[in-house]
């Protein structure tokens, strides 16, 4: 028996009392049965953040999610309203690393992503043949220094194409520029290692063990401009000792990597990713 569609609403905006009340009062005015409900308060900011998810009244779904934005902007507050039936299309953006491209490869294949992955797109050709095992297309788009701002514009015109709604950068070792990202006009989750600034450049992980590290992480977030600076959605860390080697901790981080990304893409396709200012409101 198939779930029933449900509305998912993220909003925030100025906190003042009964505004719980005020949106729940609402759904049930219309029918409405509310599933889940989730909110938080930032006492320091005086905002107000809040995920509803609710069941609207048979054949409402459309009319109701236009409705809620009216009335939530009423509210004075800012608000993003999905369906539980939307499936959000998804590229991932890839170079020659394979762990976090497969992994996503794989959840998706067996349906833990509420979205639909359409496309690969590598700068390099290495995992052209394994995206076909998985029956995603791959574009090879090569990028040189000389030719970033072309295979940029090849990368952009391409999504569009595709109706891409996220992009997914699964170890992708390029840099977006600041001109990509502001043309994109959709969210882009990066992974990286969270020895950030500490350790950039060139084989962080041999860096960290030099340094005798006890700690090694990984952190998913949303790019920007600011390079590794855009707000977090996940992190997660795994504790090492002496008795590491470099491989070892080169397995660690990979594996933090894959699981730290997989289910930042989990939350954002879920409707559980509120971003606000510098960083998120995750409502897991």
């Amino acid at each position: 028996m198939s779930s029933p569609v449900t509305l998912i609403a993220l909003l925030h905006g100025p906190d003042r009392p009964g505004l719980v009340a005020k949106v729940s009062g609402w759904i049930f005015e219309r029918g409405g049965n509310i599933m889940h409900a989730d909110q938080h308060h930032d006492r320091e900011a005086g905002i107000f953040f809040q995920r509803i998810e609710w069941e609207p009244k048979a054949g409402a779904a459309v009319a109701d999610a236009a409705a809620f934005r009216t009335f939530a902007a009423g509210l004075g507050m800012a608000v993003q309203v999905t369906s539980s039936a939307s499936r959000p299309k998804v590229v991932m953006f890839v170079s020659k690393a394979e762990h976090c491209f497969h992994d996503l490869a794989l959840r998706w294949h067996e349906g833990e992503f509420a979205g639909e992955l359409v496309a690969v797109i590598g700068n390099h050709a290495d995992l052209a043949e394994v995206a076909k095992t998985y029956g995603l297309p791959f574009h090879h788009i090569p990028i040189t220094a000389e030719t970033k701002a072309a295979a940029e514009a090849k990368q952009l015109a391409l999504l569009h194409e595709l109706g891409a709604e996220l992009v997914v950068l699964a170890r992708y070792m390029q840099v977006l520029s600041a001109d990509f990202l502001e043309k994109i006009g959709r969210p882009v989750i990066n992974i990286h290692h969270s020895f950030l600034p500490a350790f950039a450049g060139g084989k962080p992980y041999h860096q960290a063990h030099a340094r005798g590290v006890k700690l090694i992480g990984a952190t998913a977030h949303y790019a920007t401009r600011d390079l590794d600076e855009g707000p977090i959605i996940h992190q997660d860390v795994a504790r090492v000792t002496h008795r590491h080697g470099v491989e070892d901790l080169i397995r660690k981080g990979r594996d933090l990597e894959k699981t730290v990304l997989a289910q930042a893409v989990r939350w954002h396709l879920g409707g559980r990713v509120l971003v606000y200012g510098h960083k998120t409101v995750v409502f897991d």
